[in-house]
């Protein structure tokens, strides 16, 4: 799969379904888990802000020819070791996991966070224990810094690998 056979979309009202697609205990395993229907409504309404309010962009994955929505890619921004970065997750339903997909369009979201993002570092922060995530980082052209404790939802600690890019850097 290259970044020609996906194509990122910004997030719009209509992705919320798509959310909720992704939000079941298989995806969400390693980070904490499902979240409420609340949290959900919250954190859609966070991805719609990320681009008006200048915190980072959210996308939805659409598989190409066929136009379908198969995950989510997209960065926000965090406060890192003193600073400000920006921190990218993604998704791919299971039914599209294992063909190079999240590589592609996180290619893509890092490619369109080089020329819009307000910050130099993008971070990725997968638990050590998800070596699928951990792979995407690694093709997508991240660096691992190490290992660090993360809390990733709010409340739950976790060990995950820092994985950077340098936004400034053409690599």
């Amino acid at each position: 799969m290259t970044t020609a056979d996906v194509r990122i979309e910004p997030w719009t009202d209509a992705d919320l379904a798509l959310l909720r697609r992704v939000n079941t205990p298989g995806m969400k395993k390693h980070v904490g888990g499902p979240e409420t229907e609340e949290q959900l409504l919250v954190r859609h309404r966070r991805y719609l802000d990320f681009v008006p309010s200048g915190l980072g962009c959210m996308y939805r994955i659409v598989l190409l020819p066929e136009g379908e929505a198969v995950g989510t890619v997209g960065y926000g921004t965090r406060t890192w070791e003193g600073g400000t970065v920006h921190e990218m997750g993604w998704n791919v339903l299971p039914a599209h996991q294992g063909r190079g997909i999240a590589v592609a369009a996180t290619r893509a979201a890092v490619a369109a966070a080089r020329r819009e993002a307000a910050h130099r570092y993008l971070h990725a922060f997968p638990s050590v224990d998800n070596p699928a995530s951990n792979a995407v980082c690694a093709k997508a052209g991240f660096t691992l810094l190490g290992e660090t404790d993360f809390e990733f939802p709010p409340g739950r600690h976790m060990r995950s690998n820092n994985w950077r890019v340098d936004l400034a850097s053409s690599d």
